[in-house]
């Protein structure tokens, strides 16, 4: 198990992992803005840290399966 994982971090590393890497740098990068966005906003709207952090990383993850769905690998 450790193996695939780090062959497979290599790989990515490599930009070999996927068959076009400037899109999923993309995907990564809209997934983190929108993240850091949804971060801002409830802590500028005064909820709690722990309740920012908490929302913000549960909205970050749920959109990773929609942006990676059409992602394919080599």
């Amino acid at each position: 198990m450790f193996e695939m994982a780090k062959s497979s971090i290599t790989l990515f590393l490599q930009g070999k992992l996927f068959s076009d890497p400037a899109r999923v740098m993309r995907q990564i990068a809209i997934g983190t803005g929108l993240t850091a966005l949804v971060t801002m906003v409830l802590a500028k709207l005064g909820v709690p840290i722990v309740a920012v952090a908490a929302i913000a990383g549960l909205l970050g993850g749920a959109v990773q399966p929609y942006l990676f769905k059409d992602l394919r690998y080599r």
